[in-house]
């Protein structure tokens, strides 16, 4: 029985040998890209000719590495086309060893390699610079180069049909820096008044007494709105109880403009705490008798201003002549406002707003402030 079944066995030996050569076979077929793609990552540290990357239009891109040796295109190209076959057949070859179908298992790795991206063997040609290092491989890794361009100059006209720009100045003044110290006492902090002093200054002559007499109605609104803004500027520090003399002086004279503008009964309150203060600490100061007698006579007040007037003309202060004279016209005294204002006149005899003063009161006119004042460009409060 057992030489009769022996025949047997040896007919189904072949039958189950290639049976398992073809799933051999189909593992391979299926394993074979990822294989060939670990076999690249393994090989591509050792060999230089492995690619790097390739990218969306197949080219080679390789890691060029400076200062190396340069090599001719044609050993390139075939390591280009070489390393990668060889490692798939390295891949596949251990597999089909163990069957006797070894054509088929080849001809499936042939199949599976057009899975891959295909590889360009043309080299671009190499583009020299000078002062700069060699780099090999397929093509060039990009460098910055250094900025040679310094631009242009758009005074020499190289931008042809668009003007260049010309800029004027003109008219160009100085104000010059005046600091004052915040508080009495020394060591005190400074204020910066250069702006405020050099717009007391200007429009003193139009808003120092009233009636204020400007040329137009937008320079009265400019005054009105900058006062606005210079008071509120330096209304606290007029405000401690310490504040110095110069601080108060100068918070009185803004005030003061600011009743003559019809700002607000708040203008002729502050201005006459301010002014008092101010006297307090300097009783011989020509310039405080002189603000405050004014604004007292001006506001109705003849008798309580006359003794700050006359202590202010006694300090030689020449305007508060003029303001009794005013105080004396109110008062229905023309001939003492004449007889004051013509002596005045010979005391003072380029002074020619006095020989004004006296005309309008020969007129019968009642304010001696009426008079054209002079021109006045006060910019826009910004």
């Amino acid at each position: 029985m057992k030489a009769i079944n022996q025949p047997n066995t040896s007919n189904k030996s072949p039958k189950f040998a290639t049976l398992t050569a073809l799933a051999a076979a189909c593992a391979m077929m299926l394993s074979a890209p990822a294989n060939a793609a670990e076999a690249d990552t393994a090989a591509a540290p050792a060999s230089t000719a492995v690619p790097s990357a390739i990218d969306s239009s197949k080219r080679v891109i390789r890691l060029a590495k400076p200062n190396a040796a340069v090599n001719t295109a044609q050993p390139d190209i075939q390591a280009n086309t070489a390393a990668p076959n060889n490692v798939e057949q390295n891949v596949a070859q251990p597999t089909v060893s163990q069957s006797s179908n070894a054509p088929q298992a080849n001809a499936q790795t042939n199949n599976a390699q057009p899975n891959r991206a295909p590889l360009n063997t043309t080299q671009p040609p190499a583009v020299q610079t000078p002062d700069m290092p060699e780099l090999t491989g397929t093509t060039r890794v990009y460098e910055r180069g250094p900025m040679t361009a310094t631009g242009i100059d758009l005074r020499g006209g190289q931008l042809p049909n668009i003007p260049a720009p010309q800029v004027n100045i003109s008219d160009i003044s100085f104000v010059p820096t005046v600091l004052i110290p915040q508080q009495q006492g020394l060591g005190t902090d400074k204020l910066d008044v250069s702006l405020l002093d050099d717009f007391i200054k200007e429009v003193s002559p139009n808003a120092r007494h009233y009636p204020p007499n400007f040329p137009n109605r937008t320079q009265r609104h400019n005054a009105r709105e900058k006062i606005k803004v210079m008071t509120e500027w330096i209304e606290p520090y007029a405000k401690a109880p310490n504040a110095s003399y110069d601080v108060l002086i100068r918070a009185a004279k803004l005030n003061g403009m600011g009743r003559n503008l019809d700002l607000g009964s708040e203008y002729t309150v502050r201005g006459g705490q301010y002014v008092d203060r101010a006297i307090k600490l300097k009783p011989n100061s020509g310039e405080a008798n002189f603000i405050y007698g004014m604004m007292l006579s001006e506001g109705g007040g003849f008798k309580e201003g006359q003794k700050y007037l006359d202590q202010a003309v006694n300090l030689g202060y020449t305007e508060a002549e003029q303001s009794l004279a005013q105080s004396d016209v109110l008062s229905d005294r023309r001939d003492k406002a004449l007889e004051r204002l013509r002596r005045l006149a010979q005391q003072v005899p380029d002074n020619a707003v006095i020989h004004q003063q006296i005309k309008l009161i020969e007129d019968g006119k009642f304010y001696i402030w009426d008079i054209p004042a002079p021109d006045v460009n006060i910019k826009p409060s910004t």
